[in-house]
């Protein structure tokens, strides 16, 4: 976890624990972009719910919703994230638990540590080992892991004897313990290590891609999206597709993920934009470039955040010290060591505050 004002950076595949007790990263995301998972600031929410974005005032933390009402008044110590559908995690006495949307504890504050909802199910800490719970609190999968991930598509990789492989959302073994790494599943693929190469198994555990591709496993970029994922040669990335074919040939110093339609690359120093046939179709000009999200990528020009739309004109003018991705049509910025919402036109929704 790295702090930067209002933000926490959760960077986070798996979590271990030491001998003491202590978390310490099993694996963790090198970003070098300065986003943070969206459901650390707003809800995940289906058509019929509005989204709460996350505030902070007074050093106390609360929520408001898309226009700026305050949902629920500024009064906790420690929200570390944001809420993933009807749940958030709180913090008291060094412990977590789940509050719902009126702010009301639903679920004690009783773990080391606590995750999102995924799935219907949060991966929660007990003493040293993983384990899972569902919305009322009750243990679905009793803490028995070293190591563990979300569930993602109704499965989550685990860690069992020193070998990765996948549990159901019973607890149940659903693809045995063979891999020196596994990770979610995303576009009906799910990225696992075999005796250092990468390789890509289908929800069955069918090898559907065979265990060949060199690539840092700490990068973030083995995970499909939009059809795409990372593949490394010669220190130079490119992109390969669900079949294992590449598809944009290794040319760029550092890639990210394709949403909507479009990825941020880097070539020398900067930063620009290609479309799925690999065309840059936003020279690189900017110091970091993030993902499009309602249409709109936060990049940094100089030393400060702005937001471009997708012809790479520039939407927002750069005037941020630090700007998030665009969700549910806001947007997390951050000037002067204060926090504030912007909405689509760069007009603050919520002025910045700390």
């Amino acid at each position: 976890m790295y702090s930067f004002g209002f933000f926490r950076f959760i960077c986070i595949t798996s979590f271990s624990l030491m001998s003491g007790g202590q978390p310490v990263l099993a694996r963790s995301l090198s970003l070098a972009t300065p986003s943070v998972l969206a459901a650390q600031t707003v809800t995940a929410t289906t058509p019929q719910r509005k989204p709460l974005f996350r505030i902070v005032q007074d050093g106390k933390y609360g929520f408001i919703d898309r226009i700026g009402t305050v949902i629920i008044p500024p009064r906790f110590d420690d929200l570390v994230w944001g809420f993933v559908g009807d749940r958030a995690q709180y913090k008291a006495n060094d412990k977590y638990g789940f509050i719902d949307e009126t702010g009301t504890p639903v679920i004690s504050a009783k773990y080391r540590l606590a995750f999102g909802f995924s799935n219907d199910l949060a991966l929660v800490v007990v003493g040293t080992k993983y384990g899972y719970i569902d919305k009322a609190g009750k243990v679905i999968i009793p803490a028995q892991f070293n190591e563990a991930q979300a569930f993602k598509k109704g499965l989550a990789a685990v860690e069992i004897g020193g070998k990765w492989g996948y549990i159901d959302k019973t607890g149940k073994v659903a693809i045995p313990t063979q891999f020196d790494y596994a990770m979610a599943f995303a576009d009906g693929l799910a990225p696992v290590l075999v005796s250092g190469k990468r390789g890509y198994i289908d929800q069955t555990g069918k090898m559907v891609i065979q265990p060949h591709l060199e690539g840092d496993a700490l990068s973030g970029m083995w995970v499909f999206s939009e059809g795409f994922a990372g593949v490394e040669q010669n220190e130079k990335w490119g992109y390969i597709d669900t079949t294992g074919k590449v598809v944009i040939p290794p040319q760029f110093e550092e890639i990210r993920e394709f949403h909507e339609g479009m990825a941020s690359i880097q070539l020398g120093e900067k930063w620009g934009y290609i479309d799925k046939t690999g065309k840059v179709v936003v020279p690189p000009q900017f110091e970091r470039a993030d993902r499009f999200s309602n249409g709109l990528a936060a990049v940094k020009k100089g030393d400060l955040y702005g937001y471009i739309d997708q012809t790479g004109k520039m939407a927002i003018s750069p005037q941020f010290g630090l700007a998030l991705n665009f969700v549910e049509g806001l947007a997390l910025v951050y000037t002067d060591g204060q926090a504030g919402y912007i909405d689509k036109t760069g007009s603050y929704v919520w002025q910045p505050t700390k």
